[in-house]
């Protein structure tokens, strides 16, 4: 029977603190941590695929010296997000004894900030109950939807984007593994795609290297329903320069050749105006354009029309200033 390989996030999630991506300052906080084998619970607040997870998978690696069973947990909080499961599966795992050579259990609640504010209450009672035996690491997108009780008994590290030298190293070590073929315009596309999330990268990465070893920057936006750079500065620039029918000519080419949503071209389009050569005043109404146009798409408004009237008046604005 044939054996499938792990998905390449998993293949290349680093098994050590020593081997984790960027975040310097925490790692080597957290080997300290290791090193002394004694810690305090902590929240790791930062976006999506920038290593909170690696980094907690990592230390109980380097902490219980590769085997933490039963003395490691991890729940994703937003599956499991009640009050219920806090006095059940958290309590019940923080009341055992450790087996493992470290007499600290470690409960890893991922996105954190999904509880509820009485799951949150109960997390802090549990907390304190057993603050002796159980460290407690909460991940959150956003530290400040965690309670203040919960965050005063926490250390808080803030985890930042990833540099682009840390994710080139990153898509190098990939390349070499699996003997793939690229050149520099498909590392550029890569980081830019991805913007930040190296869980996202991967995944691109993967997707692209299955079809062919050898991969084109062309793959790279085919696969994650990006548009490249260029495209949304042409529709931004035809628009700023008054001519509504070409600038909407590239709005349908995003919608039918990438298959964009309408809050991805926005996010696009907020990155790109900042390098468009164009008058500040017209930077302005641009990013301000996005703004009420992404709301009312969230709202339920057409996003085709949003985003149509979005560039009308944008080049109603420049026609004006023309006068």
């Amino acid at each position: 029977m044939q054996t499938l390989d792990l998905p390449w996030t998993e293949k290349y999630r680093p098994k050590s603190l020593d081997d984790v991506i960027g975040q310097s300052l925490v790692v080597d906080r957290l080997k300290s941590f290791v090193k002394n084998g004694n810690f305090p619970s902590m929240i790791f607040a930062g976006t999506a695929g920038v290593g909170k997870t690696t980094c907690a998978i990592a230390m109980a690696n380097d902490l219980y010296g590769g085997s933490f069973t039963g003395a490691f947990k991890e729940l994703n909080a937003s599956d499991a997000r009640g009050i219920d499961v806090i006095r059940g599966e958290v309590k019940e795992f923080a009341k055992t004894i450790s087996i493992a050579s470290v007499p600290i259990k470690i409960i890893f609640l991922d996105e954190a900030d999904a509880l509820t504010s009485d799951a949150q209450h109960a997390l802090r009672r549990t907390m304190e109950r057993f603050s002796k035996e159980t460290r407690f690491i909460l991940s959150a997108n956003y530290a400040n939807k965690i309670i203040e009780p919960i965050q005063s008994r926490c250390v808080v590290f803030r985890f930042k984007q990833l540099k682009e030298e840390d994710m080139k190293k990153y898509i190098e070590r990939i390349k070499v593994s699996e003997g793939l073929e690229f050149d520099e315009k498909v590392v550029e596309a890569l980081i830019y795609v991805s913007d930040g999330d190296l869980r996202k990268l991967t995944n691109v990465l993967q997707s692209c290297a299955m079809n062919n070893k050898r991969i084109k920057e062309s793959d790279i936006y085919d696969i994650s329903a990006k548009a490249r750079p260029k495209e949304i500065a042409a529709m931004l620039r035809y628009a700023v320069n008054g001519d509504f029918a070409m600038a909407r000519g590239e709005l349908d080419n995003l919608f039918l050749k990438h298959g964009m949503s309408g809050e991805d071209i926005l996010i696009q389009c907020y990155k790109e105006v900042q390098n468009l050569n164009i008058d500040e005043r017209a930077k302005l109404k641009a990013i301000a354009g996005f703004g009420e146009t992404n709301f009312r798409i969230v709202e339920g408004a057409n996003e085709r029309i949003q985003l149509e009237a979005m560039l009308a008046e944008i080049a109603l604005f420049a026609a004006e200033k023309g006068r």
